[in-house]
């Protein structure tokens, strides 16, 4: 069985950034944000980075298998590709056009670890 090494430190890593910029991204639409549209994006923004930081976190750690990882390597970008998109914005106004394929790419990851579960 393959060891994790770097990569799946390195992906455990960004899980626990990922949630940590999310408790943030909360309390800021929760106390910071004044308009209605921006505060839900924020929020909806929050939950999945936090969702996903936390799976990452946990799963980076399980033995190495090449289905997995694309799995995992898809939760990162999808999330960033996602809750990036909301986030910058509510925060900056610029167009979350890249918030469907960051939905698409976690659906995707979500249906590739299902895949790997079932190959065990």
């Amino acid at each position: 069985m393959q060891t994790n090494g770097g990569a799946g430190r390195g992906l455990a890593a960004m899980g626990a950034v990922l949630a940590a910029l999310a408790i943030g991204l909360s309390a800021y639409a929760a106390h910071g944000v004044a308009d209605a549209q921006a505060r839900g994006n924020l929020q909806t923004a929050s939950l999945y980075a936090f969702a996903h930081g936390a799976v990452l976190l946990l799963l980076a750690q399980a033995p190495a298998r090449p289905l997995r990882w694309l799995a995992l390597a898809g939760l990162l970008l999808g999330t960033l590709l996602f809750a990036g998109s909301l986030a910058a914005g509510a925060l900056l106004g610029w167009p979350t056009r890249l918030a469907p394929l960051g939905g698409t790419v976690l659906m995707a990851s979500w249906l590739l670890l299902a895949a790997d579960a079932l190959r065990r």
